[in-house]
């Protein structure tokens, strides 16, 4: 008997499997890029550099500046205080909004490429409260997050876990990152004052924290995605008055960039509906 003919394999172009596989790793945790031009180890391993010359203090140099958006350490601790004041006037979700489109403290803002801040989009008092990274050039077009193709497959997949109408969506901060990057710790930590106080307002059951980005700053952990979907976690505010269950999710972005991770998302949404629907116990 003949063997069978092995299955058709699907292939890929060069360029499609290493942006894949590129867009895996970013999205898994890995933050490390590689360089430009290759470079020939061996060879550079048999140059023996000169030693360096001792640094010359110099009191009329000026410090090094830092990254553009990204404001040193020193100077959050003044944007976090002006944010928590802020924040605290606000005793609604509409007010809470204006307070985060007037105020100057995040770098973010005036980056360059923000046009507004984006608050949130869903139902005022949802009882699962998402939580994603930034808003990107769709969001900040039309004022809301998650509305371009990922916020599209974001709400497909609440609707057919049961979930439609009792989320509202947000994010770790409220202008757009230039290029699309990650928020950095310090922009997210100047931000951190209004969602705190949003998720006081909306008094939601769980949080649902979409892409690692989100996961780190809301959990302040340092594990990849991959090792924290699915599971829950407990959130505690910064005064320690509120907890809630929190489950880190994969970022619909990279869903849509490797489809058969749909599955594992699929049964972390299915999983954290299960429990949102539990009843109390007595």
């Amino acid at each position: 008997m003949p063997a069978a003919a092995d299955p058709p394999e699907r292939h890929f172009g060069d360029r499609q499997l290493a942006e894949s596989l590129l867009a895996f790793w970013a999205d898994a945790g890995v933050d490390a890029m590689l360089l430009d031009d290759p470079v020939d180890r061996i060879e550079a391993g048999r140059f023996v550099p000169p030693p360096r010359p001792a640094p010359v203090a110099s009191v009329s140099s000026p410090a090094a500046p830092p990254r553009i958006g990204v404001p040193a350490p020193s100077d959050v601790s003044g944007a976090v205080a002006a944010a928590q004041a802020a924040a605290a006037g606000a005793a609604s979700l509409e007010d809470l909004a204006a307070a985060i489109a007037a105020f100057d403290g995040c770098p973010l803002r005036t980056a360059g490429a923000a046009t507004r801040a984006v608050v949130y989009r869903g139902e005022p008092a949802a009882p699962l409260l998402v939580i994603g990274e930034g808003p990107g050039a769709e969001e900040d077009a039309r004022g809301e997050p998650f509305v371009g193709r990922s916020g599209k497959l974001l709400d497909r997949m609440f609707a057919a876990a049961g979930l439609e109408g009792r989320v509202l969506i947000t994010n770790t901060v409220f202008w757009r990152p230039p290029g699309n990057r990650d928020p950095s710790q310090f922009e997210q930590a100047i931000c951190a004052p209004f969602l705190e106080r949003m998720i006081a307002l909306v008094e939601p059951k769980m949080l649902l924290l979409v892409g690692a980005p989100s996961a780190k700053s809301i959990l302040k952990r340092e594990e990849g995605i991959m090792k924290m979907r699915g599971r829950f976690f407990e959130w505690t505010s910064a005064d320690g008055s509120r907890e809630l269950p929190a489950m880190p999710t994969l970022h619909p972005a990279f869903l849509l960039r490797q489809p058969g991770a749909k599955k594992q998302a699929w049964q972390d949404l299915l999983t954290l509906a299960e429990r949102l629907d539990r009843p109390p116990r007595g």
